[in-house]
């Protein structure tokens, strides 16, 4: 840390992280990046499972100094009585425990939640697991693809003569993340702004952060019994809207989301005919001839190199973009003004990129202090430091393979 560099809005925030691989540890990790101290809790010798995922660089994993910036690790194997009286001694100067272990798992070692609140009445614990705490499906395994399967995400993706899409990355685990650590500062603001507040846990499934955006799905099946089949882009909310080439050969993405939106639209193709004709003149009759206005759209696109294109919308106001490859990010002026990518230090691969703070606080930004750390990097300082331990006590831990 840099002399005189702000901490972020969530400095004195000491968070224990127990979880495992992204969704849980994305949260903590977003907590970390405004500030809050955090301790990775890992197995010994084997450590989170994220640290055996690729990409790697040699035998360098490249998700892991992202995924795990911004906190201190500790290995602790929580099967010792002898680490269960250490997490307890952290419970005691911490904030907030993060966990992902199957539900009723840390009951069973006696460091479940209730177990815990006796060291500290003021602990929060933020709990994610696949299908929630509570429920017939609570017992089972949970990971993010199943879970946005899970969710109705998945049948919504596709083209109907094909199989439903999944993700191509672990978009639900992220999406659950983000609700972590907005729930973990709603329960510290619940705890230290009201005369009464106090800790408490969260019970959060991995399907439910994504069904929680769903409200459009709910509604129209709720109100029109419908049951809404999958396809490519926004069909059956927005016309036109979709994935067009350009003359050159490039992908864009355009949408027109309101009638004010398209009436730009058509004024920009010369079209402003279509504004008077009853196929076209509305959101709602647009929709029900998606596929001619869609080919209209298609065919002026394609007269047009895609600068021109993108220029010509954004002097009419249209929604349009490019669809970058992660190349397009990496030259992209906007992204490099705004931080978007940022050189970190790395100590054995020197300088690396990553993702940078989002979002931008104008008086307490975040920051990023360390890259993932190796495991057990912190033992020594956490324990030693923080709980006071000798050194001596220090060392047998070490040989009882506790930590």
């Amino acid at each position: 840390m840099k002399p005189g560099q702000n901490l972020g809005p969530l400095r004195g925030i000491r968070i224990l992280d127990l979880s495992t691989m992204i969704a849980a540890p994305f949260g903590a990790t977003l907590l970390g990046d405004f500030g809050a101290e955090v301790i990775k809790v890992e197995m010994p010798e084997k450590g989170d499972s994220l640290r055996d995922m690729g990409p790697f660089h040699g035998k360098e994993p490249l998700r892991w100094p992202g995924m795990a910036r911004n906190k201190k690790s500790l290995t602790l194997d929580l099967h010792h009585e002898e680490a269960k009286e250490i997490l307890k001694k952290l419970v005691k100067v911490s904030d907030v425990i993060i966990e992902n272990f199957r539900p009723g798992t840390l009951e069973k070692w006696n460091i479940g939640y209730e177990d815990l609140k006796k060291e500290n009445k003021n602990l929060i614990m933020v709990r994610v697991t696949g299908y929630g705490q509570t429920g017939p499906n609570s017992y089972k395994a949970g990971f993010g693809t199943p879970a946005t399967a899970y969710s109705g995400f998945t049948y919504l993706h596709g083209f109907q003569d094909r199989p439903p899409i999944s993700p191509a990355f672990s978009l639900t685990d992220y999406i659950t993340g983000i609700y972590v650590a907005f729930a973990t500062a709603a329960a510290l603001y619940y705890r230290d702004a009201n005369e009464h507040g106090t800790g408490q846990y969260v019970d959060l499934g991995l399907y439910e952060s994504v069904f929680r955006m769903m409200e459009f799905l709910v509604a129209e099946y709720d109100q029109n019994g419908t049951v809404k089949e999958r396809s490519a882009g926004l069909s059956g909310h927005s016309s036109p809207a979709g994935t067009f080439m350009t003359k050159d050969g490039h992908w864009v993405v355009l949408v027109t989301s309101s009638d004010r939106t398209f009436e730009r639209l058509a004024k920009a193709m010369n079209r402003e005919d279509m504004l008077e004709d009853e196929r076209f003149f509305t959101n709602s009759v647009r929709l029900k001839h998606f596929d001619l206005t869609n080919g209209i759209v298609a065919d002026w696109v394609k007269t047009i190199n895609r600068k021109e294109l993108i220029e010509l919308l954004d002097e009419h106001g249209v929604p349009v973009s490019p669809i970058y490859n992660i190349k397009d990010i990496f030259e992209d002026e906007h992204y490099r003004e705004r931080e978007n990518i940022v050189e970190v230090s790395h100590p054995r691969l020197g300088k690396i990129k990553m993702p940078g703070i989002v979002p931008k606080f104008s008086e307490t930004p975040g920051s990023i202090r360390n890259v993932g750390p190796d495991l057990g990097e912190h033992n020594e300082e956490i324990l030693c430091e923080l709980l006071q331990l000798s050194k001596d006590e220090f060392n047998k831990l070490k040989e009882n393979h506790v930590i």
